[in-house]
């Protein structure tokens, strides 16, 4: 995994240079596109501060990168930024999750949700394609620490799911309850697998084991297709954990999906879809013929701007600026850690992520709403509550929280304060 690291103004020649080479609506005789320029009474294209703000300036051009950029053709009106976003998609796919060059299709979507839903739509569609699969005949697994999104995609695709349950201490699939869940639901008659696996869950951070997964498939013989959702722990457990299995160098894992608005710090909106090439070749709309290459995405328009902002980002700290970043994070999180730990407190936390999952019985709820915790339950008591260590998260936060943690613990508990 290496990128270069670029200075701004060298990314910001760049930005400025593919603005140029799309067809701007102030400059180029532009009647048939059912798009413009933002609001000018709003968004002043003339306003001085934009010659060193090139994420700002695109989006005010407000390009559409509607369609697959890896794939064939696309609207040649805003190729100059589609060509950042195509780099932006090689550097996650190729540097981050060992990709080989050309074998996989990919877009920037509106987040993590959506990548969700296209990844089961794909799948869904594969199998009926391919193997004529019947609806009833597919089921989606995932945990029971999987995000909500999953819900919301098989209700908007018909499909059923089954949750598998975890290890409440570790947060681990529980695979023998799995095999025996997977047993009945072969001999009901599901031949078809879509298989969702997390790289750090919402509220635990937790990682599934792929390859346990997948091992359990084929030993059962049954057709599987296998999502990686990454959205949160895409852009840190891969710099955290360098060894791990979770890229495409697995051969079992189809499509990757990531945030770059929460560990990169992008605009909300950017979420990252990649997926081994061809399989989005099953979702194409031949209807949109009126898009040049027609569209395999669900969301269709969307923003050239948040591609921009996410190239630059990663450009701007090059591969090692971003490790060391994602070092800090794990440094203050093992810190907390270990305050924890001198103070008898229980939590669940994988070593190579940023967040911390309290036991609700060794906190007080005053403590958790003065440092705006995150509860697992907002309409039941919860059992756990969340520290996600952000770029926020400053050692003066930390000390803090610690020392009131230390002082309620010292009250109530037969602990020293830490």
């Amino acid at each position: 995994m290496y990128w270069k690291q670029e200075s701004f103004n060298h990314l910001k020649k760049i930005v400025f240079d593919a603005l140029e080479e799309n067809s701007s609506f102030h400059d180029h005789s532009i009647m048939g596109l059912p798009a413009t320029y933002l609001d000018p009474e709003i968004f002043p294209a003339d306003a001085p501060f934009l010659c060193d703000s090139p994420y700002i300036k695109c989006f005010i051009e407000n390009p559409n990168h509607i369609g697959l950029h890896t794939y064939h053709t696309s609207l040649p009106t805003f190729k100059g930024t589609q060509s950042i976003e195509l780099d932006l998609l090689r550097i996650c796919a190729e540097e981050i999750y060992k990709a080989e060059s050309g074998e996989y299709d990919g877009y920037v979507a509106p987040g993590g949700t959506e990548c969700n839903i296209q990844a089961i739509w794909i799948y869904r569609e594969y199998f009926k394609n391919k193997f004529t699969a019947k609806t009833n005949e597919i089921i989606v697994l995932f945990s029971e620490d999987t995000h909500y999104s999953l819900y919301k995609a098989c209700n908007l695709l018909g499909l059923d799911f089954h949750v598998l349950p975890v290890n409440n201490t570790n947060r681990s699939i529980d695979y023998i309850s799995t095999e025996k869940i997977l047993d009945r639901l072969i001999s009901r008659g599901n031949k078809y697998i879509i298989s969702i696996a997390n790289m750090g869950t919402t509220m635990f951070g937790s990682i599934d084991d792929v390859d346990a997964l997948s091992a359990l498939y084929l030993r059962k013989k049954i057709n599987f297709k296998l999502h990686v959702d990454a959205a949160f722990g895409g852009f840190i457990y891969p710099f955290s954990n360098p060894d791990s299995t979770l890229n495409f160098n697995n051969s079992n894992i189809h499509s990757i999906s990531v945030d770059a608005h929460k560990m990169l710090q992008a605009p909300y909106g950017t979420g990252i879809f990649i997926i081994r090439k061809n399989y989005i070749d099953n979702v194409i709309t031949k209807e949109a013929s009126y898009v040049e290459g027609h569209d395999h995405t669900l969301c269709g328009s969307r923003s050239g701007a948040n591609p921009i902002a996410t190239w630059m980002i990663l450009n701007v700290h090059g591969s090692e600026g971003i490790k060391a970043r994602i070092a800090t994070f794990i440094e203050k999180t093992d810190y907390i850690c270990n305050a924890l730990n001198k103070l008898n407190v229980r939590y669940f936390r994988n070593d190579s992520m940023n967040i911390i999952t309290i036991r609700s019985e060794d906190i007080s709820e005053d403590i958790c709403n003065r440092y705006t915790l995150v509860p697992n339950s907002h309409t039941e008591s919860p059992e756990w509550w969340k520290i996600v260590v952000m770029d926020h998260v400053n050692w003066n936060l930390i000390e803090k929280f610690i020392s009131d943690l230390g002082t309620y613990r010292e009250r109530y508990f037969e602990v020293s304060a830490a």
